[in-house]
């Protein structure tokens, strides 16, 4: 994906490619023209994610073109290769009728398991470089122990298929990161564990947001929610999966711009019934997570004062790395939202500190740097760092 310009002239160059004039474009998308011809001339740097997705869909273009989403491991990449990786998900050896490349002794189980939590850890620590470098071979070691071990080693494979679908959405690669999530379900639908299978199609659902698909992403959560819902007898672990897929389908939701007040009661009683975080296949359910999603949604819905409000329920320790990044860019936005630039800034400069690499990935922090700009009479130096960290 390119990065060159800015989002007017790529909005600008894809829209004439379409032949349609800012007028058409703009009955399409259903946005205002004045919208359009701003970011077109540069009197606006950016618009809100939920705009821009409907800019994408309008011209039929991935969200990740519009917005110019690159690769932003720089030069602190640590061996990372996202084509190494691409390589891994795409192997031809994974055609029907071709020699799978197996040989050599497998991983130890109880290795392998180890290696794939090591990667979550850096996933959720915001070091994609260090987990781009090894996905590739975790990938293929687990193909391998999987092989040979069968139901055993399901969730390993699953798991490291899971990852390079999270970290590609952050790379702007959506549609590589739609096969890791497919490959993923594919191989836990091998094996006896219904809550795995079912938790990781909250990835695919998760990456058909990123593509503007969101009325299938909102779907495909609840349909899985409702095939696993928990009986009232149900284990915390059961009533964990099932939330984290009742709160997978607040974001588009919210970005489709309908009430999601039905999303947050059904998750909301669950996350009371267990009264504290319960921790499953990378993700994690109970009352912080509610808040955490219901701030983003009610964001998205720009309603700043109830998504304040939700942030307010979480307390410190709730949220870390990069959860607590993502959460700290919603809160930024909607201090943006109430004009409180000072605040906002402050949000963003807590979200970087989480993570620089993970920062540099966030389109929406790019487009509340460049927001922020905008109103400011004289960027303040923590802008002026911000938007350095953004290459902006």
């Amino acid at each position: 994906m390119t990065h060159t310009g800015t989002i007017g002239s790529r909005l600008r160059a894809v829209r004439r490619d379409r032949g349609f004039t800012q007028e058409e474009l703009a009955e399409r998308s259903g946005l205002s023209r004045d919208l359009i011809a701003k970011l077109e001339q540069g009197q606006r740097s950016s618009a809100r994610l939920t705009s821009l997705m409907k800019l994408a869909n309008a011209l039929d273009v991935e969200l990740s073109q519009l917005v110019g989403k690159r690769d932003q491991l720089g030069t602190g990449r640590d061996g990372a290769s996202v084509l190494d990786l691409r390589n891994a998900l795409l192997s031809p050896s994974l055609l029907p009728g071709l020699d799978d490349g197996h040989d050599g002794e497998p991983t130890p189980l109880r290795d392998i398991a180890e290696a794939v939590d090591h990667a979550c850890r850096s996933y959720w620590t915001g070091d994609f470089a260090t987990l781009i470098s090894r996905l590739p071979d975790l990938i293929l070691e687990a193909r391998l122990t999987h092989s040979v071990m069968g139901e055993a080693a399901v969730y390993p494979l699953a798991m490291a298929y899971d990852l390079a679908a999270s970290v590609m959405v952050h790379l702007g690669r959506e549609d590589l990161a739609a096969i890791g999530a497919e490959r993923a379900i594919r191989v836990a639908r091998k094996g006896t564990d219904e809550l795995l299978w079912a938790t990781l199609h909250a990835t695919y659902a998760w990456v058909l947001l990123h593509q503007a698909r969101l009325e299938e992403a909102e779907r495909l959560a609840v349909t899985m929610a409702q095939r696993i819902e928990p009986a009232f007898s149900a284990p915390p672990h059961h009533v964990a999966a099932w939330g984290n897929l009742v709160m997978t389908a607040l974001a588009p939701t919210a970005a489709a711009g309908r009430d999601v007040a039905d999303y947050i009661h059904l998750a909301t009683a669950g996350a009371q019934r267990l009264g504290h975080r319960v921790a499953l296949y990378n993700t994690s359910f109970g009352p912080a997570a509610v808040a955490t999603q219901e701030t983003h949604a009610y964001t998205v819905l720009r309603e700043p004062a109830k998504a304040l409000r939700a942030a307010r329920r979480i307390r410190p320790g709730d949220l870390t790395g990069i959860a607590y990044g993502r959460h700290l860019l919603d809160v930024g936005q909607a201090h943006l939202d109430n004009r409180h630039l000072a605040t906002a800034t402050e949000r963003l400069m807590e979200a970087r500190s989480q993570s620089v690499g993970w920062f540099r990935h966030q389109t929406v922090a790019r487009q509340l740097v460049e927001s922020i700009r905008e109103r400011e009479m004289r960027p303040s130096a923590a802008i002026r760092s911000l938007a350095s960290t953004l290459d902006i």
